[in-house]
C-alpha cells in the first residue's frame, strides 16, 4: 500500500464530505434563495416532461441500489437465504434498468439545454462543470454493472462495499479499494468529485425536498364562477326614548 492509495481511499473521502457539509452550510447561510433549480420550464416543456421524470426517478432507484449494495453486508443476505446468484441477477436487472433510464433522461436534458437558446443562455459556469462529471459518473457506473456479466465477475461486496462501510468507522480499509478493478475506482473517484461540487451547483436543490408537503394544512379555494350575495346588514336599532334630562329636539338642532 503506497501513499497515493492512502490519499485516494483513506483521506480524500473525508475531504469531500467536509467540503459537502461546509459548502452546503455556507450556501444556506449566504445564498439561501439560491437553493433552487433555476427552472427553465417556461422556455421549453415537451423535452423537459420526458427527460425530467426519466432522470429523477431513475436516479432514485440508482441511489437506493447503491445504499443496498454498499451498506448491506453479504453476511446479512446469506442469513436471509438470498442466493448470491439471485442477488447479482436482481442487481443487474434493476440497477442496469435504472442506470439506463437515468442516462437517457440526462441525455435528453442536455440535448434540451444545448438546443433551446433561452435554456442554453441560462446555463451557469457551475453547470458546465457538473454536467460532464455527472454524465461520466453514470457511464462509469453502467460500465461497472456490465462487468458482472462475465463468467467470474469481481464481487464488489467483498471489496468496494467493505471499504465504504469502513469509512464510517473512521478506519478506512484502503487495500479493499486499491485492489478493485479500475472501473470501480474511477466510478468512486468521480462520485467523490460530484459530492465535492454538489454545494456549488444546482444539485443543492436536492436538500430542499418538500418533506412537510403531505402534512401541510388544507388550502381553501373559492371558485370565481360562484357569486355570493353580500351579507345583509343588521337592522339599525331604534333610538332610545329621551330621558328626563335630555335636551329638547330643537335645542339639539340649534347646536
Amino acid at each position: 500500500m503506497n501513499h497515493l492509495h492512502t490519499a485516494l481511499w483513506g483521506v480524500l473521502p473525508y475531504l469531500c464530505v467536509a467540503l459537502l457539509v461546509s459548502g452546503t452550510a455556507w450556501r444556506y447561510r449566504y445564498d439561501r434563495f439560491g437553493f433552487t433549480t433555476r427552472s427553465s420550464q417556461l422556455h421549453e416543456h415537451r423535452l423537459l416532461s420526458v427527460g425530467g421524470p426519466l432522470f429523477h426517478f431513475g436516479l432514485l432507484f440508482v441511489v437506493a441500489g447503491h445504499v443496498i449494495g454498499l451498506a448491506v453486508p453479504e453476511s446479512f443476505t446469506e442469513r436471509a437465504h438470498v442466493h448470491e446468484r439471485v442477488y447479482h441477477a436482481n442487481a443487474l436487472l434493476v440497477g442496469g434498468t435504472a442506470g439506463l433510464a437515468t442516462l437517457a433522461g440526462l441525455v435528453i436534458l442536455l440535448h434540451r439545454r444545448l438546443r433551446v437558446p433561452a435554456v442554453r443562455a441560462a446555463t451557469s459556469r457551475s453547470d458546465r462543470v457538473v454536467y460532464p462529471v455527472l454524465l461520466t459518473v453514470i457511464l462509469a457506473g453502467l460500465a461497472a454493472t456490465a462487468t458482472t456479466l462475465r463468467p467470474h465477475p469481481y464481487d464488489y461486496r467483498v471489496g468496494v462495499s467493505v471499504w465504504f462501510r469502513s469509512l464510517f468507522g473512521l478506519d478506512p480499509d484502503v487495500s479493499a479499494m486499491s485492489d478493485a478493478p479500475l472501473v470501480y475506482q474511477l466510478h468512486a473517484l468521480l462520485g467523490m468529485a460530484l459530492f465535492a461540487l454538489w454545494p456549488f451547483s444546482r444539485l443543492v436543490h436536492a436538500f430542499t425536498a418538500p418533506l412537510g408537503y403531505p402534512a401541510r394544512p388544507y388550502v381553501v379555494y373559492r371558485s370565481r364562477g360562484t357569486r355570493h350575495a353580500p351579507a345583509s346588514r343588521p337592522a339599525s336599532r331604534p333610538a332610545p326614548p329621551p330621558g328626563p334630562h335630555a335636551p329638547p329636539p330643537d335645542a339639539a338642532a340649534r347646536r
